[in-house]
């Protein structure tokens, strides 16, 4: 699941090192187009929130935004 969550001066690397911790496979970014944290993971929103507050970024389960799916479904059948 690909969600987007607005952070202020997002420390990535800390968000990344809590992520993984959780789901070795995640991934985190910035997207350039919106200045928006992108966070590609198996956690659910209220594990990504308490992963964020871990990284010193406390922000409220209903700001963490799931993105629509752009599984063609290929990788998997």
């Amino acid at each position: 699941m690909e969600f987007k969550i607005r952070i202020g001066n997002p420390r990535i690397d800390g968000i990344e090192h809590h992520l993984l911790q959780l789901d070795p496979a995640g991934l985190v970014d910035v997207d350039a187009a919106d200045g928006r944290v992108r966070i590609a993971t198996c956690a659910q929103p209220f594990e990504l929130a308490m992963i964020l507050a871990a990284a010193g970024h406390p922000v409220a389960v209903s700001d963490i935004e799931l993105m629509p799916s752009v599984c063609c479904g290929g990788c998997s059948g």
